[in-house]
């Protein structure tokens, strides 16, 4: 499973949730960039810095391993097409991709990274500060089973729907 969507659209939460759901591991791509520059009190993220580049490349080769041994896995990222897809195709070899869109109005998005800036100290990893109203998203775009979620007051379609589409992934 693919949860992707701009920054503050929720997909770190549904992608923990969702797995929860599954009783699969969460692989979450802000996660392993957070691991990689804790020890580094000097780091400043800037978009496509070296670290972020280390860290796109472990998420991918985390996921190979384990959709290679057969896992099922909930993949949590941006996913925006021009810097996904090409990682991703390649993996329609061997695993039953299926993307879930996470979205909502860009006021909420904008609350949501406003709001884990101050209260969570590990997004200095991030290069959120660079993010601002009216950025460009594209979302990616695969011949594969895609569900959209909005995500501005819970999730709609519901967990269990959500839950359901990913179910009918692994038959």
């Amino acid at each position: 499973m693919v949860v992707s969507g701009p920054a503050g659209a929720g997909k770190t939460t549904l992608a923990h949730e969702l797995a929860g759901v599954l009783g699969c591991p969460a692989v979450i791509r802000d996660e392993i960039k957070q691991g990689l520059v804790l020890g580094d009190p000097e780091y400043r993220p800037e978009p496509g810095d070296a670290q972020t580049m280390r860290a796109l490349e472990a998420f991918f080769d985390v996921l190979r391993v384990l959709l290679q041994a057969g896992s099922v896995v909930v993949a949590e990222a941006a996913f925006q097409d021009r810097v996904w897809n090409p990682r991703l195709t390649p993996m329609l070899e061997f695993a039953r991709v299926r993307i879930i869109r996470c979205d909502a109005p860009e006021p909420v998005r904008l609350e949501r990274i406003a709001r884990r800036l101050e209260a969570d100290g590990h997004r200095r990893a991030h290069a959120d500060h660079t993010l601002t109203a009216g950025g460009r998203f594209t979302p990616v775009a695969m011949d594969v089973p895609t569900l959209d979620v909005d995500t501005s007051d819970g999730y709609r379609p519901g967990l269990d729907e959500i839950a359901a589409f990913a179910r009918a992934g692994l038959r």
